[in-house]
């Protein structure tokens, strides 16, 4: 995923689920041949690292605070033109990642993004938080329209689901039993796909609203939807 701030590309990717936004991009706006010297420039600020060392706190229960002291030192003396790899395995950071290649780079978590970016120009931070907030909002309206349209699917193909039912299982069983019936197949694919029935949903999660399919992703929608047309077909 890219954005373009101010006729610059930035790369954007996940890791852990978290948008990291790509360091080595955003230095090319004041050294485009040799990005990772800006970035070494940076690491090695006196407001950088307490700031990096807060954020691994704050995310981090694996941080190494005593080799960030260390760290510090060393990088504050200048001894040593320290690299985002070297932060990495000496602390245990995980707020950057910097990998050597061709398609390598180093990103960073967005919040330490965007404070590389304003030590890099202030203005160009604005530019950078105003376009990612704009993509991350137009991605929450796509997602959200992709599961309104598979939380509707689901609902048609159950309709399929029960009609099936009505004709080829009530007859047999008689009318008596018909909303069971109905209850166990919609339960068969809840735990097919939710690993739980909707009473079960309802008795571990008594203060939500609506039912386990109102909570789904649209991963589950999807399959579910998919399950409740070949079960009617069967």
């Amino acid at each position: 995923m890219k954005i373009n701030v101010d006729g610059k590309e930035i790369s954007i990717k996940s890791v852990n689920d978290q948008d990291y936004i790509s360091l080595t991009d955003i230095a090319k706006k004041r050294d485009s041949q040799e990005p990772f010297l800006t970035i070494r420039s940076w690491l090695k600020n006196s407001n950088t690292l307490p700031f990096l060392e807060m954020w691994e706190k704050l995310n981090n229960p694996d941080f190494k605070p005593d080799q960030m002291d260390r760290f510090k030192l060393v990088a504050y003396e200048g001894r040593v033109n320290l690299s985002p790899k070297q932060y990495i395995e000496q602390t245990g950071a995980i707020g950057i990642t910097s990998k050597s290649g061709r398609y390598g780079g180093t990103y960073a978590h967005r919040y330490i993004a965007y404070h590389f970016a304003m030590w890099l120009e202030p203005a160009f931070q604005l530019l950078l938080v105003t376009e990612f907030d704009r993509l991350k909002t137009e991605e929450a309206t796509r997602l959200d329209s992709e599961w309104s349209y598979s939380r509707f699917l689901t609902k048609v193909n159950y309709g399929i689901q029960t009609e099936m039912i009505n004709r080829n299982i009530v007859p047999r069983i008689g009318k008596g039993d018909k909303p069971f019936v109905f209850a166990s197949e919609a339960d068969l694919l809840n735990v097919a796909v939710f690993g739980m029935t909707a009473k079960e949903y309802r008795e571990q999660f008594p203060k939500e609203k609506g039912n386990l399919r109102d909570t789904a992703t649209i991963q589950q929608l999807t399959v579910l939807a998919n399950l409740e047309s070949i079960n009617a077909h069967l």
